[in-house]
Formats: structure tokens, sequence, C-alpha cells
């Protein structure tokens, strides 16, 4: 029996989340799932299962030979990447919560987490601090799957009891594993180029502000919000949540502060207009309220932590 299976284990996100879980509850109790092998070294100490979450067959096999308590649906195709290929997306995007939900209904899992986006948001919403709720007409075919799964998960949850829960995450950064083709893919992007000494050509205009947050946070973040009491819960589509918010221009500058060469020329192409049409910051308040949420890295602790994450260890 695992408390927690992370389906889509292969990810950035899955990483992070598994290493978190691994700490926490102990690496017998986390099963990973995802459809190749995850990619870091730690994975070896869970059990891991091929599986294809489009496939209910498959997915329902998968619930039923490990019994979670915990599902974590991470499955996802990614804003820039979706736009290539949008019927793929959609139902990679759909079809795996779809299936979680149904297994939920059905009495063979207790608690789902499913990761929202800040692409919920179009150019109607607010851009700054934007609110909880507000106008979701979204400009992606990420984003419109994932307004979708958010309506999903309330009705699951107010017609059958379902214990969904979501976060609208920002773009998010980390140094663990390869970016997932996201339009907010550059910050990670910028870090490796500042490593290697080379110029990083950014795909975003030099002002264009995006909230932001470490890996770190998110996932600490998810497991906070997993572990609030039910009543604590009074958002049933997805929270919205704010690391800090910053420009291309404005993350060059502080990572210059440590690595003085660095540079970076902006070349915008069509993720712009998807950069676009999202907020330069959400207002969080809501998850602050609920279930106790608090940031911890600010723009230059974000860049100190990172730096410090993929820089080779010192000898001696």
């Amino acid at each position: 029996m695992s408390n927690h299976l992370i389906v889509g284990a292969a990810g950035q996100l899955g990483v992070e989340l598994m290493l978190a879980l691994q700490a926490k509850y102990g690496a017998e109790r986390v099963t990973l799932s995802d459809i190749r092998p995850v990619p870091h070294p730690q994975a070896e100490a869970s059990e891991f299962i091929l599986c294809d979450a489009q496939d209910k067959d498959a997915l329902d096999h998968l619930i039923e030979r490990t019994q979670p308590n915990t599902v974590y649906m991470l499955v996802a195709m990614l804003s820039a990447k979706g736009e290539s290929a949008p019927m793929a997306a959609w139902g990679l995007n759909m079809n795996p919560l779809l299936h979680t939900l149904e297994a939920a209904r059905r009495g063979m899992v207790k608690h789902i987490f499913w990761p929202s986006s800040m692409a919920v948001f179009g150019p109607n919403a607010p851009k700054d601090l934007t609110p909880q709720e507000t106008n979701l007409c979204p400009t992606t075919v990420y984003g419109v799957s994932k307004v979708s799964g958010e309506l999903w998960c309330q009705y699951y949850h107010d017609k059958f009891g379902v214990d969904v829960r979501s976060i609208r995450y920002p773009g998010l950064i980390g140094f663990r594993s390869e970016p997932g083709g996201g339009t907010t893919d550059y910050a990670v992007e910028a870090f490796q180029a500042a490593l290697e000494d080379r110029t990083l050509q950014c795909y975003l205009a030099p002002n264009e502000r995006l909230p932001m947050m470490t890996m770190e946070d998110a996932v600490r973040g998810t497991l906070d919000l997993m572990e609030a009491p039910a009543h604590n819960i009074r958002v049933r589509t997805s929270y919205n949540l704010q690391g800090c918010s910053f420009t291309p221009d404005e993350l060059a500058k502080a990572i210059r502060q440590t690595v003085p060469g660095f540079a970076m020329h902006c070349v915008p192409d069509a993720r712009q207009d998807i950069a676009a049409s999202w907020p330069n910051s959400l207002d969080d308040t809501a998850a602050q309220k609920d279930w106790g949420w608090r940031p911890k890295h600010d723009v230059q602790g974000l860049v100190a932590h990172i730096l410090e994450g993929i820089s080779p260890p010192v000898d001696g």
C-alpha cells in the first residue's frame, strides 16, 4: 500500500514533489508513475510503475495496485508546447484528471492534488494582484484545459464529495530537471546560461512582468494545502499562489549581482503573446487566510537559491 502516488513524476514538479514526499514520509510510502523513468537518482528509492494516465483502465489498475491515500495528478502539456498540438494538449491535460476524479468518486482514492496555473487568466482579467475570483478567458489551450479542469474539480467536490485540491501556480523555477515547454522557462534557462558563461536569447520582451516562484516554495505550498483540514479549504476550483514578480530585464540585473558578466538578448517570439495575456501578479489572500500560505523567496532570494542549487560543488 502506497500513501502517496505521483502520476507524471518525471516532470519538473514531479521530481521536486517526489523528493519532498520521500523526505517527509519515507521513500517506501511514495510510488512514482509516468510513461518514462524519473530522471533523478533518488527515484530508485521508491517503487516506479510505468503507466499511460490517458488510458483509464491502466490508471485504474495502477490505483488498485498501489491503493494510495493521495494521488498527485501532475500529467500535463504546458502552455508553449501545447499551442503546437492543441488537441493532443487537451487530451493530455483533461483525461488523466477525469479518470482520477472518477476513481475517487468510486471510493478508490481519498484525496487528489491537481495543479492549475496562472494561464487560466486572459487579457481581460486585472493585471496587477489578479483576484481569486475574476474573468477566466485564457488565450491558450493549456489555459482552457486548466479552467475546465478547475470546474470539474469543483463539480466532483460539490456533487460527490471528492476531496480534490488545486493551486494556480505562477512560473516555476527549479534546477533539478529540464524545463518542460512552458512560457516562463526562459527564467530557468537564464540561470544555466549564467553558469555556462553564455549569452541567453530570451523570447520575451525585456519589460514583460510575470509572477514566478521557486520549486521549493511551490512544493511547500502544495504540501501545506494537502495537509490543511478539509473545513479550511474554501476554494474548490484552484487557489491563486504568488511568489514574486519580475521582468526578464530585472532578472538579468539580479543575476549580474552574483555573475557580473551575464548577458541576455531579448528577441520576442510567439510566446510573448502568451505572456502578455497573463497577470503581473496574483492576489493570494485566500491561500493566506485558509491554510497559512507565505512565500519564502523574494526576487533576490530566488536568484541566490537557484544559483546555489545549480553551481557545482567546490573541491576541498
